[in-house]
């Protein structure tokens, strides 16, 4: 009797209803099929070694794609970490049989530290193009995001040029205090270099010799201090990084500067006091200490001691230094210590304010609106500015050199003051 009714009921369906339901299955099962068949010819894909990523900036990611027998149509999802900006999200490609590939694209991470990389998602259309099969790829890592190395080699390219002389001497003003060499007087030299006892001599040996010019080169083996705060102010961020990676930045690039010209060179963080201490030290093996010492602190809401710090280098550092305090300032009244303990520098040291503007502020003072909000922002942006120059002009006052400039340009600027610095000997 069941049996009777269950005939009954199919054949009360519509014909078209029961061909569309076969015609959907064996679709369906042809799909399986085509599907299934990628996995006999599955492309290859792996990913190139990453080393040690630079923060903000463009870090290429290659992927390694080889086919087999047949050509390939694919999708490529690599799980980069979350927090990282990343110039292709999905790589799409068609690749001819028994052929390799490269696909390169770039990622940005905005802070340091360590950070987990997932696995490689692959997607490869079927040969008779009905669907996609997909598989992943086990290649989950730990990365690395250390200071800006990127900027750092090239800086350290430049150097070198600078010094083989291949690179236009442009900042090299000024004269030198070592006696490096005696040679004969040209036409141009400064007369008050000409070394008459020399000349004396080489006049009884030779009646017709010329005059002699001692030649000077800029002193070596001078020291640099770099205090690196990393304070409440230095938490903020500014062009996507926070104040203290830049401030970060430019402490490793003057650094890889100073033991390039054959300083001595120190450094010390300090939040409340000081937190890292490294003395100074002379030699390129010494930046990698630097580097690896210093990539793991951040920043932290604490005001900062500058007098504190001040007092801690002049107890560690007898001699004279160059001490460049990298850190940003508000008005005069929020400075008062800054000013205070830069003061106490001079003259025994010679004391180099650096401040990380934000160039937002800068947007603001110039933006002329009717708008009122934006009239109030601009308004608040140019007495911020006013009352940092006034704060630089008492820093002046006292004997301090001063470098204010943008946080996303200020490690260029100060590499090029501190050669100038040098080349004229003021250290």
């Amino acid at each position: 009797m069941a049996i009777a009714i269950a005939l009954a009921d199919i054949w009360s369906i519509p014909i078209g209803i029961i061909g569309s339901l076969l015609f959907d299955t064996v679709v369906l099962g042809i799909m399986f099929i085509d599907g299934r068949r990628v996995h006999h010819h599955r492309v290859q894909v792996s990913r190139h070694p990453l080393g040690r990523l630079s923060i903000g900036r463009e870090n290429p990611v290659v992927l390694s794609v080889q086919s087999v027998t047949r050509p390939a149509q694919i999708q490529i999802r690599d799980y980069y970490p979350a927090d990282f900006w990343v110039s292709v999200p999905v790589q799409k490609v068609s690749i001819p049989a028994d052929s390799s590939q490269e696909l390169t694209y770039t990622v940005s991470p905005l802070q340091r530290g360590e950070f987990n990389w997932g696995d490689i998602q692959v997607r490869q259309l079927s040969p008779w193009g009905l669907a996609w099969y997909d598989w992943k790829i086990p290649e989950s890592k730990k990365v690395a995001v250390y200071p800006d190395l990127m900027g750092l080699r090239s800086l350290s390219i430049r150097l070198t040029l600078q010094n083989t002389g291949t690179m236009r001497q442009a900042r090299r003003l000024g004269i030198g205090t070592e006696f490096a060499e005696l040679r004969e007087y040209r036409l141009g030299d400064d007369p008050r270099f000409v070394d008459w006892k020399a000349t004396a001599r080489r006049l009884g040996a030779t009646p017709a010799a010329s005059l002699q010019v001692r030649v000077l080169e800029p002193e070596k083996e001078q020291t640099l201090i770099i205090l690196l705060d990393r304070g409440r102010l230095m938490t903020a961020r500014v062009e996507g990084l926070k104040r203290f990676d830049w401030g970060l930045n430019t402490t490793l690039s003057l650094a890889l500067a100073g033991l390039n010209r054959g300083d001595k060179v120190g450094v010390g963080v300090f939040d409340r006091e000081v937190t890292t201490w490294i003395p100074p030290e002379r030699g390129q093996h010494h930046l990698s200490k630097l580097i690896d010492r210093l990539t793991p602190i951040q920043p932290v809401l604490l005001e900062p001691d500058y007098m504190g710090a001040v007092t801690k280098l002049v107890n560690q550092q007898a001699r004279r230094a160059l001490v460049v305090l990298i850190t940003d300032l508000v008005d005069i009244t929020a400075s008062a210590e800054l000013l205070a303990a830069l003061g106490r520098l001079t003259p025994r040291y010679l004391p180099f304010c650096v401040t990380l503007r934000d160039p937002q502020v800068d947007k603001q003072a110039q933006a002329f609106t009717q708008d009122v909000t934006a009239a109030y922002a601009r308004a608040v942006a140019l007495d911020l500015l006013a009352q940092r120059q006034v704060a630089f002009a008492q820093l002046k006052q006292k004997g301090v050199l001063v470098l204010d400039a943008p946080a996303n340009q200020i490690s260029e600027q100060l590499v090029d003051r501190y050669l100038r610095l040098k080349a004229r000997n003021q250290l």
